[in-house]
This record gives C-alpha cells, sequence and structure tokens, in this order.
C-alpha cells in the first residue's frame, strides 16, 4: 500500500530549519500501514532534507558549514543568467538532496534518539514549500 500527503511550510529562507518529524510521524501513525518506508521530499530547486540533531547550536552550525563551503557571496553563473542571486541557493540544495527515506515500524519512525528530520530552505527570500511524505508499506 502507498499513501502520499502534501504539508506546506513556511520557511524564511537563508539557511532556514525546520523540523518537521512530527508531521512525518503523524503521517505514518494515521492510515493502516504498520512498518515499510517513508519518503520525505522537498519540492524545489532550493530546498533539502535531511536529518540532524535539531538544537540551537547544532542548526547554526549547519548554517555555517554551507556558508563556508558554498558561499553566498561568490559570482555565480546562474545569478548573471537569472539576476535572482541565489546561485550559491541551487548548489547547497543540490548538495543536501531533495528526499530522504525512514524506515518504521509498529507506525513508529525508527530514528535515533536526537535524530529529526528538517527542512532547509536555501532560497534568499521566504517561501511556502511543499514536502510529500510518501508512506509505503504493510
Amino acid at each position: 500500500m502507498v499513501i502520499s500527503k502534501k504539508i506546506t511550510l513556511q520557511t524564511t529562507g537563508n539557511s532556514d530549519v525546520i523540523d518537521i518529524t512530527a508531521q512525518v510521524a503523524k503521517a505514518v501513525g494515521e492510515n493502516g500501514i504498520q512498518s515499510g518506508i517513508v519518503t520525505v521530499f522537498v519540492c524545489g530547486s532550493t530546498a533539502g532534507v535531511t536529518t540532524i540533531e535539531h538544537e540551537p547550536g547544532l542548526v547554526s552550525d549547519l548554517q555555517s558549514i554551507f556558508e563556508k563551503l558554498i558561499p553566498q557571496s561568490l559570482d555565480y553563473k546562474h545569478n548573471v543568467r537569472w539576476e535572482d542571486y541565489n546561485g550559491h541557493s541551487h548548489l547547497r540544495a543540490s548538495l543536501m538532496g531533495a528526499s530522504l527515506v525512514v524506515p518504521f515500524a509498529k507506525k513508529a519512525l525508527l530514528l535515533g534518539t536526537w535524530q529529526q528530520i528538517v527542512v532547509m530552505d536555501f532560497d534568499t527570500r521566504p517561501r511556502a514549500r511543499e514536502v510529500v511524505i510518501q508512506v509505503m508499506g504493510e
């Protein structure tokens, strides 16, 4: 069986990190599927999905490492072509990836104790982000 659900997140952009673990757990728990996998996919090319311990220090560290790896201040060919100045956003999202797969059993996500599912919006402005949560199993 496959169940798909969409949620919308309001972000502030600029490497905003939003914990969506509760929404994913709810999607897993509200149907007849007991065990399987859940895929989380963020729509768009300037946001990504990963897991992290969602606490302020580590969130700040994650934001800092992306600025060091792919600085906003560099000259990106995308910026010249489109004049939207978010070339760094696209590259950061590509590095993180747009989807994540998490196993679950007995309707519970099999995450580590300090592991949360987060969406990171790298774009340069606030956005309404659509996230697809697809639950598969039996």
